[in-house]
């Protein structure tokens, strides 16, 4: 899918309205896990959202992707899931791949920024496959990124306006433009993985 269809097919998941319900429940979730996030770092320095960063990563994974097969709302079950199932293989991919990061970012920044891109898929490859353990998932993503990297950055450099524009609505609108992201983030995983427009609009199976 080109980055035009990949963003209309998000919108059309979100239900097309920015006020429609199931926009304002992907902001929900977006905004949970960031609030979660933080303040677990607040508190702990850091120690707790080592531990949360994994399963909350793959719970936005696993709620956007299949929101983007079977087009449903998002449950709330379903964003905790990273802790009630395969919480150590969500774990490892959080510490490992940024493990990785910080090693080839020593040297020099580049390599980091391209690990960043190469690793970027794991969750969602985790989603799709709960049988493959972490360190299949990192392997799986950085054969899916070979060659779509620079797509993902590109993907991601169309969002600055929205960005821009969400943070003149006193920085809230941004929550708004972060669902959406992570919505087409979604539909950018499908289209490097093949899967059809048919196979798009049906429900997936594998995602469990």
């Amino acid at each position: 899918m080109t980055r035009k269809e990949m963003k209309q097919r998000a919108k059309t998941c979100l239900g097309g309205q920015i006020f429609a319900g199931k926009w304002l429940i992907a902001l929900v979730f977006v905004l949970l896990v960031s609030a979660i996030s933080s303040t677990a770092s607040a508190i702990t320095f850091g120690i707790a959202s080592l531990l949360l960063t994994g399963p909350l990563s793959f719970g936005l994974c696993f709620v956007f992707l299949k929101q983007a097969r079977d087009g449903k709302e998002m449950s709330f079950a379903d964003l905790f899931k990273g802790f009630t199932a395969n919480f150590g293989d969500n774990f490892l991919i959080a510490l490992m791949t940024s493990i990785y990061i910080f090693l080839w970012s020593l040297l020099f920044i580049i390599p980091g920024i391209i690990k960043y891109y190469a690793y970027s898929m794991s969750y969602y490859v985790k989603a799709d496959h709960p049988e493959m353990d972490w360190s299949e998932c990192i392997k799986t993503s950085r054969m899916l990124m070979k060659g779509h990297k620079f797509k993902l950055f590109v993907l991601q450099l169309s969002f600055i306006g929205w960005y821009i524009v969400g943070m003149l609505c006193l920085g809230i609108g941004v929550l708004w433009v972060d669902a959406y992201y992570r919505a087409t983030e979604a539909q950018f995983y499908d289209s490097i993985c093949g899967r059809t427009e048919k196979e798009q609009t049906e429900p997936a199976e594998q995602t469990a």
